[in-house]
């Protein structure tokens, strides 16, 4: 991704550099990456993300209510189905090659962390479409950023079972989606006084927070402790 200077997401993207740095060099993706990654907690971060991407699909659906126009709620439509329809339904598919049925991922309990995680975008999103957009960007940009990276490492896209989450990550249609987001956040975003944008820096800081501590909590396969 190339970033212009004086873009709004060029900013938030600084400001939360050194977050996403760690997420990169969290063991889960690291041993991802390589193909060490223990199936366990694969299947655990697959039905936990599975029901966040629940949560994570309405975000579009309040993208597209608040949408200012036609051309904007159409696109926010086709990021609502891909995430129903393709990124789902490649969760679906992982589960089945670990004996795991639809049914049991929609009934998967969502971990302390997913909970404060979708709990924070939902409660984001009832404010503007520019507070919606900066609450749900970090997942998919942050994604792009790991399925590209991941793609480009030797002997990654070789692995049996995490070479179709690469793939998925890695495409031009997700990248396309992402940059689609990414320009919508900056014309959003123009003439906002100062103190609308730190509102949106903190949503977008927060959320990349919590990607950190989702794959922290995959990797630990996190229960809630009562």
């Amino acid at each position: 991704m190339i970033h212009s200077e004086g873009r709004f997401s060029d900013r938030l993207y600084r400001s939360t550099h050194e977050v996403w740095e760690r997420s990169h060099r969290h063991p889960f993706l690291i041993e991802m990456r390589e193909g060490t990654l223990d199936p366990g907690r694969f299947i655990y971060y697959l039905k936990q993300d599975y029901v966040y991407l629940i949560d994570y699909a309405k975000m579009f659906a309040i993208g597209g209510l608040k949408s200012p126009d036609l051309e904007t709620m159409v696109k926010f439509a086709e990021l609502f189905h891909s995430t129903l329809n393709v990124e789902m339904e490649l969760h679906r598919q992982y589960a089945e090659r670990f004996g795991v049925t639809r049914e049991e991922l929609e009934k998967t309990r969502p971990s302390p962390t997913t909970v404060a995680y979708t709990k924070y975008m939902l409660d984001a999103a009832q404010g503007s479409l520019a507070e919606v957009v900066a609450s749900l960007l970090p997942c998919m940009w942050s994604y792009r950023e790991i399925g590209t990276a991941f793609a480009k490492f030797p002997g990654a896209l070789d692995h049996p079972l995490f070479k179709e989450w690469i793939l998925m990550y890695s495409s031009e249609e997700f990248g396309a989606l992402t940059d689609w987001c990414i320009g919508l956040m900056d014309r959003l975003a123009e003439g906002l006084p100062e103190r609308e944008l730190i509102r949106l820096e903190e949503h977008f800081a927060t959320t990349s927070k919590l990607e950190y501590l989702f794959w922290d909590m995959a990797y630990r396969q996190e229960e809630w402790p009562i």
